[in-house]
Protein backbone atom coordinates (compact mmCIF):
# COMPACT_ATOMS: atom_id res chain seq x y z
CA UNK A 1 0.00 0.00 0.00
CA UNK A 2 1.23 3.49 -0.84
CA UNK A 3 0.35 6.71 0.96
CA UNK A 4 -1.95 9.12 -0.82
CA UNK A 5 0.64 11.82 -0.09
CA UNK A 6 3.24 9.92 -2.08
CA UNK A 7 0.86 9.37 -5.00
CA UNK A 8 -0.05 13.05 -4.95
CA UNK A 9 3.58 14.24 -5.11
CA UNK A 10 4.39 11.65 -7.79
CA UNK A 11 1.59 13.12 -9.94
CA UNK A 12 2.82 16.67 -9.28
CA UNK A 13 6.33 15.64 -10.39
CA UNK A 14 5.02 13.87 -13.48
CA UNK A 15 2.96 16.89 -14.49
CA UNK A 16 6.01 19.13 -13.95
CA UNK A 17 7.96 17.03 -16.46
CA UNK A 18 5.06 17.16 -18.91
CA UNK A 19 4.87 20.94 -18.46
CA UNK A 20 8.57 21.29 -19.22
CA UNK A 21 8.08 19.45 -22.48
CA UNK A 22 4.93 21.35 -23.47
CA UNK A 23 5.99 24.89 -22.54
CA UNK A 24 4.36 27.62 -20.50
CA UNK A 25 1.77 28.84 -23.02
CA UNK A 26 0.13 25.46 -23.30
CA UNK A 27 0.28 24.84 -19.57
CA UNK A 28 -1.38 28.14 -18.69
CA UNK A 29 -4.48 27.04 -20.58
CA UNK A 30 -4.72 23.96 -18.38
CA UNK A 31 -4.37 26.12 -15.27
CA UNK A 32 -7.24 28.27 -16.48
CA UNK A 33 -9.26 25.12 -17.22
CA UNK A 34 -8.88 23.97 -13.60
CA UNK A 35 -9.85 27.42 -12.32
CA UNK A 36 -12.87 27.44 -14.64
CA UNK A 37 -13.97 23.98 -13.45
CA UNK A 38 -13.82 25.06 -9.81
CA UNK A 39 -15.77 28.20 -10.75
CA UNK A 40 -18.46 26.16 -12.52
CA UNK A 41 -18.80 23.84 -9.53
CA UNK A 42 -18.96 26.78 -7.12
CA UNK A 43 -21.74 28.38 -9.15
CA UNK A 44 -23.63 25.09 -9.53
CA UNK A 45 -23.35 24.22 -5.87
CA UNK A 46 -24.39 27.69 -4.80
CA UNK A 47 -27.25 28.41 -7.20
CA UNK A 48 -28.68 25.00 -8.20
CA UNK A 49 -30.75 23.74 -5.26
CA UNK A 50 -30.71 20.12 -6.43
CA UNK A 51 -26.92 19.94 -6.23
CA UNK A 52 -26.59 21.86 -2.99
CA UNK A 53 -29.55 20.43 -1.07
CA UNK A 54 -29.89 16.93 -2.50
CA UNK A 55 -26.63 15.64 -3.96
CA UNK A 56 -24.38 17.09 -1.28
CA UNK A 57 -26.44 15.56 1.52
CA UNK A 58 -27.84 12.29 0.18
CA UNK A 59 -25.41 11.27 -2.55
CA UNK A 60 -21.83 12.44 -1.92
CA UNK A 61 -20.44 9.84 -4.33
CA UNK A 62 -22.54 11.21 -7.19
CA UNK A 63 -21.46 14.74 -6.26
CA UNK A 64 -17.85 13.56 -6.40
CA UNK A 65 -18.42 12.15 -9.90
CA UNK A 66 -20.10 15.36 -11.07
CA UNK A 67 -17.17 17.42 -9.80
CA UNK A 68 -14.61 15.00 -11.24
CA UNK A 69 -16.28 14.89 -14.67
CA UNK A 70 -16.45 18.70 -14.91
CA UNK A 71 -12.78 18.91 -13.87
CA UNK A 72 -11.72 16.14 -16.27
CA UNK A 73 -13.54 17.67 -19.23
CA UNK A 74 -12.05 21.11 -18.78
CA UNK A 75 -8.56 19.72 -18.13
CA UNK A 76 -8.89 17.54 -21.24
CA UNK A 77 -9.86 20.52 -23.38
CA UNK A 78 -7.10 22.58 -21.79
CA UNK A 79 -4.57 19.98 -22.87
CA UNK A 80 -6.09 19.51 -26.34
CA UNK A 81 -6.77 23.13 -27.34
CA UNK A 82 -3.23 23.89 -28.59
CA UNK A 83 -3.46 20.84 -30.86
CA UNK A 84 -6.26 22.40 -32.86
CA UNK A 85 -4.69 23.40 -36.21
CA UNK A 86 -5.91 27.01 -36.26
CA UNK A 87 -4.62 27.74 -32.75
CA UNK A 88 -1.38 25.77 -33.12
CA UNK A 89 -0.56 27.59 -36.37
CA UNK A 90 -0.66 30.98 -34.65
CA UNK A 91 2.90 30.51 -33.36
CA UNK A 92 2.05 31.47 -29.77
CA UNK A 93 2.73 27.98 -28.45
CA UNK A 94 6.28 27.53 -29.74
CA UNK A 95 8.96 26.79 -27.13
CA UNK A 96 12.04 28.74 -28.12
CA UNK A 97 14.18 29.35 -25.06
CA UNK A 98 15.25 27.67 -21.86
CA UNK A 99 13.04 29.96 -19.79
CA UNK A 100 9.99 28.67 -21.72
CA UNK A 101 10.90 25.14 -20.64
CA UNK A 102 11.56 26.17 -17.03
CA UNK A 103 8.35 28.16 -16.78
CA UNK A 104 6.53 25.22 -18.37
CA UNK A 105 8.08 22.94 -15.76
CA UNK A 106 6.88 25.23 -12.97
CA UNK A 107 3.37 25.62 -14.44
CA UNK A 108 3.18 21.87 -15.01
CA UNK A 109 3.89 21.33 -11.31
CA UNK A 110 1.23 23.92 -10.46
CA UNK A 111 -1.21 22.11 -12.76
CA UNK A 112 -0.43 18.75 -11.18
CA UNK A 113 -0.96 20.30 -7.76
CA UNK A 114 -4.23 21.90 -8.83
CA UNK A 115 -5.65 18.92 -10.72
CA UNK A 116 -4.76 16.16 -8.30
CA UNK A 117 -5.20 18.38 -5.26
CA UNK A 118 -8.73 19.16 -6.41
CA UNK A 119 -9.51 15.49 -7.01
CA UNK A 120 -8.09 14.59 -3.60
CA UNK A 121 -10.13 17.36 -1.94
CA UNK A 122 -13.29 16.10 -3.65
CA UNK A 123 -12.47 12.53 -2.55
CA UNK A 124 -12.10 13.71 1.03
CA UNK A 125 -15.43 15.58 0.86
CA UNK A 126 -17.09 12.41 -0.45
CA UNK A 127 -15.57 10.42 2.46
CA UNK A 128 -13.34 8.32 0.17
CA UNK A 129 -16.17 6.33 -1.45
CA UNK A 130 -13.93 3.73 -3.13
CA UNK A 131 -12.52 0.63 -1.47
CA UNK A 132 -9.14 1.04 -3.16
CA UNK A 133 -8.55 4.51 -1.63
CA UNK A 134 -8.83 4.90 2.11
CA UNK A 135 -8.73 7.94 4.38
CA UNK A 136 -5.23 8.66 5.72
CA UNK A 137 -4.77 7.39 9.27
CA UNK A 138 -4.46 10.48 11.48
CA UNK A 139 -2.46 8.52 14.08
CA UNK A 140 0.51 8.10 11.72
CA UNK A 141 3.03 10.71 10.61
CA UNK A 142 1.99 10.36 6.96
CA UNK A 143 -1.67 10.67 7.91
CA UNK A 144 -0.99 13.84 9.87
CA UNK A 145 0.95 15.24 6.91
CA UNK A 146 -2.00 14.43 4.65
CA UNK A 147 -4.40 16.19 7.01
CA UNK A 148 -2.17 19.28 7.07
CA UNK A 149 -1.90 19.25 3.27
CA UNK A 150 -5.70 19.21 2.92
CA UNK A 151 -5.76 22.85 4.07
CA UNK A 152 -3.54 23.87 1.15
CA UNK A 153 -5.33 22.05 -1.66
CA UNK A 154 -6.92 24.38 -4.24
CA UNK A 155 -10.62 24.09 -3.29
CA UNK A 156 -9.73 24.86 0.34
CA UNK A 157 -8.30 28.30 -0.45
CA UNK A 158 -9.92 28.97 -3.82
CA UNK A 159 -13.53 28.91 -2.66
CA UNK A 160 -16.06 31.68 -2.76
CA UNK A 161 -15.34 34.64 -3.22
CA UNK A 162 -11.67 34.02 -4.20
CA UNK A 163 -12.71 31.87 -7.18
CA UNK A 164 -14.54 34.84 -8.72
CA UNK A 165 -11.39 36.94 -8.61
CA UNK A 166 -9.32 34.05 -9.99
CA UNK A 167 -11.66 33.71 -12.99
CA UNK A 168 -11.53 37.44 -13.64
CA UNK A 169 -7.71 37.46 -13.50
CA UNK A 170 -7.54 34.39 -15.77
CA UNK A 171 -9.75 35.99 -18.40
CA UNK A 172 -7.84 39.27 -18.28
CA UNK A 173 -4.63 37.26 -18.79
CA UNK A 174 -6.13 35.44 -21.76
CA UNK A 175 -7.33 38.69 -23.29
CA UNK A 176 -3.95 40.40 -22.90
CA UNK A 177 -1.59 37.54 -23.81
CA UNK A 178 -3.46 35.30 -26.25
CA UNK A 179 -5.73 37.64 -28.16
Amino acid sequence: MISINAVFWIFVSLFALIGGVRGWAREILVTFGVILSMFIMTVLERFVPFINNTLAITAPTELFWLRAVVLALLVFFGYQTPNLPRIAASGRFVRERLQDVLLGFFLGAVNGFMIWGTVWFYLDNANYPFDIIVRPDATTVMGQAAERLMNFLPPAWLGSPAIYFAVAIAFVFVMVVFI
